[in-house]
C-alpha cells in the first residue's frame, strides 16, 4: 500500500492535534523535583516508514531513525545546524564546497568505525535516494580529505543544504548494510540505540537495547526505549493513562485531561491550512492569472472562523507561509486581507469578474473537514466549484494538475528552506513553478538567493510581504502540534518535525 505523503499526513494530524493555545515551548505541569523515568516508551502517529533512511519520511520517522542512526549534523530547537558526527564544517569562499570534519570515536554496531570513506558511502546513497536526494541536488560529488574530513563539493550555492541534512537527510549508515541492501529491515548505524529485533513487533511495537559508550550519551539519558505507533488518539491517550507510554503526539480533545494527569504538555506551529494556487498566471484557469481575483481569494476567507470551526482554535489565523513567531513572520501582514466579503466581491467585479468564475477543484475525504468553510467562502464570493472526488493518494498525484487546491502543507523552520520548499523547487503541490514570470516576486527570490546574512534575512522578509501582497496563496492559519509527556520528561517541539527525534526528548 502506497504511503500518504507527509504533507498529507500532517492534514490528518493537525486535526486531532491541535490545542487551544499557541504557546511554543514547553509548559511543564508538574514540579521540578519530579524523578525522571529511566525508560522513555513513545506513542507515535505513524509507524515508520522505512528503516531505510534514503527512504524514509522526515516527520514522523524522527524518533524511529534517531534511535539507531548518528547524523551527520542536526538542528537546534531553532533550526539551525548543530554539529553531530561533523563536529564542525567550513563553507568554502566561492560557496561551492563544505568541508566536513568527522569525529573519530563513533562506532557502528556492527563494530565497523565511522571514519571518512564510511561516511562518503552513505552520502553517495542519499544522494540518489527517493527523499533523501532532495537535500544534495545541487552535491557534485564526495570527496575524502583526509581520514576524518570530507568534502562536499557543489555545483552551485546552496543555502539549505546544511538545513535539510540537520532535518533528518543525513544518517549515516553501515557501508556493508548498505552494499547488502538490508537497511530497510535492519538498521545498522551508530546510534544511542540498537533495534531489538527479537522483541520488536513490526506495525505494533519497536523495543531497542541503549549502546554502550556511546559519544554522545548525555544527550540521550534513557536507559530504555520503546517506540509505538498507534494511529488512535484515543488509543493513544489510553496507552498513556494505563503507563504503557509516557510521551505522545496528543491530541486535544485529552487536553483536559492531561492536565489533571500531571501531564506535561509542548505545542508549536507545523503547518498551514488554506488554498494553493498552482497557477499564478492564468494558463489553467485565467482568472488566477489576475492579481485582483487572487486577492479576492483572500478577502474572502476569515481564517479565525476556519480555525474555530475545523481546528479548535488552536493555532494562528494567518496569511503567510513563514512561520508564527519566527523572524519573518510579520503578525502586521496578518491584517492585509481583514475578511471582508464586499471587498472580496469588489475586486472580483474589478477583474471582470462581477458575477463570478467557475472552476474544478479536486476533494478527497482527507480535506473534508475544510469543503464546507470552502464552500460557503467561495459559494458566497460567486465561485462556482465543480469537486472532483478522489480517494488518497490520488489527491496527491492530481491535485497539482488543479489551478487551485485545499492542502495542508507542513512548514520549515529555516528562512531560505521556506522559499525553496515553498515557492522554487519542484514539490508534489508546486510541480512547475511559475515564479519566474512574475515581476514582483522573481526579483525579490533572485536577491534571497544571492545576499548573504543579515541582507539575506532581509530580503527574505522583503519577499515575505511581496508574497502576501501578490495573494500567492490564500492561507487561512497555521495550526499546531501538541504533545504530552509524562513528569519528568519534556519535549521541545522543532518546526519542520512532525515528531522530533530523540535529542529533543530529554529528563527533567
Amino acid at each position: 500500500m502506497k504511503r500518504m505523503p507527509l504533507a498529507l499526513v500532517a492534514a490528518v494530524a493537525a486535526t486531532l492535534a491541535l490545542t487551544s493555545c499557541s504557546g511554543s515551548t514547553p509548559s511543564p505541569s508538574g514540579g521540578s523535583d519530579v524523578e525522571s523515568p529511566d525508560a522513555l516508551n513513545i506513542g507515535n502517529f505513524l509507524d515508520i516508514t522505512s528503516w531505510d533512511p534514503s527512504l524514509a519520511d522526515i516527520g514522523f520517522d524522527g524518533p524511529y531513525l534517531s534511535a539507531v542512526y548518528d547524523a551527520l549534523i542536526a538542528l537546534n530547537a531553532d533550526g539551525n545546524p548543530i554539529p553531530s558526527l561533523a563536529t564542525e564544517w567550513k563553507v568554502a569562499d566561492d560557496d561551492l564546497s563544505i568541508d566536513l570534519d568527522i569525529r573519530t570515536d563513533a562506532v557502528f554496531s556492527d563494530g565497523t568505525p565511522v571514519d571518512a570513506d564510511a561516511v562518503i558511502t552513505s552520502l553517495e546513497y542519499l544522494k540518489v535516494g527517493a527523499r533523501s536526494g532532495e537535500a544534495y541536488v545541487n552535491a557534485a560529488s564526495f570527496e575524502k580529505v583526509d581520514d576524518d574530513t570530507v568534502r562536499i563539493a557543489l555545483t552551485q550555492r546552496d543555502d539549505t543544504i546544511l538545513y535539510l541534512m540537520g532535518l533528518g537527510r543525513s544518517y549515516i549508515a553501515s557501508p556493508a548494510s548498505i552494499e547488502a541492501g538490508t537497511l530497510g529491515s535492519e538498521p545498522i548505524g551508530s546510534g544511542p540505540y540498537v533495534l531489538d529485533s527479537a522483541t520488536s513487533v513490526a506495525g505494533a511495537e519497536y523495543h531497542f537495547t541503549k549502546t554502550a559508550d556511546h559519544w554522545d550519551a548525555e544527550t540521550y539519558p534513557f536507559s530504555e526505549l520503546a517506540i509505538f505507533p498507534i494511529t488512535d488518539a484515543t488509543a493513544r491517550h489510553n496507552a498513556m493513562l494505563s503507563g504503557q507510554i509516557n510521551v505522545q503526539y496528543g491530541d486535544v480533545a485529552n487536553l483536559e485531561q492531561a492536565k489533571q494527569q500531571g501531564w506535561n504538555t509542548a505545542e508549536r506551529v507545523s503547518g498551514w491550512a488554506g488554498l494553493v494556487i498552482t497557477d499564478h498566471t492564468g494558463a489553467k484557469s485565467e482568472p488566477l492569472g489576475k492579481l485582483e481575483v487572487r486577492q479576492a481569494l483572500n478577502y474572502a476567507f476569515d481564517g479565525a472562523a476556519v480555525l474555530a470551526a475545523v481546528g479548535s482554535g488552536a493555532g494562528v489565523a494567518t496569511n503567510q507561509v513563514f512561520p508564527d513567531g519566527g523572524p519573518i513572520n510579520d503578525p502586521s501582514l496578518n491584517e492585509t486581507y481583514a475578511y471582508s466579503m464586499t471587498k472580496a466581491k469588489e475586486l472580483l467585479a474589478d477583474a471582470g469578474y462581477p458575477d463570478g468564475f467557475a472552476i474544478s477543484m479536486p476533494m478527497s475525504p482527507i480535506f473534508e473537514m475544510w469543503k464546507p468553510s470552502a464552500e460557503q467562502a467561495l459559494n458566497e464570493l460567486g465561485v462556482k466549484v465543480t469537486w472532483d472526488n478522489m480517494q488518497m493518494p490520488d489527491y496527491q498525484l492530481n491535485a497539482p494538475n488543479y489551478p487551485m487546491f485545499i492542502s495542508f502543507l507542513a512548514m520549515d523552520g529555516n528562512d531560505v528552506a521556506t522559499v525553496s520548499r515553498q515557492v522554487t523547487s519542484v514539490q508534489w503541490f508546486n510541480p512547475e513553478p511559475d515564479y519566474a514570470q512574475n515581476e514582483v516576486i522573481a526579483p525579490l527570490v533572485e536577491k534571497v538567493q544571492t545576499e548573504r546574512g543579515d541582507a539575506q534575512t532581509d530580503a527574505v522578509k522583503e519577499l515575505n510581504k511581496a508574497l502576501v501582497d501578490q495573494a500567492w496563496w490564500s492561507v487561512w492559519y497555521q495550526a499546531n502540534n501538541i504533545y504530552y509527556t509524562a513528569p519528568g520528561i519534556q519535549l521541545q517541539p522543532v518546526v519542520g518535525m512532525m515528531f522530533p527525534t530523540l535529542r529533543y526528548i530529554t529528563q527533567g
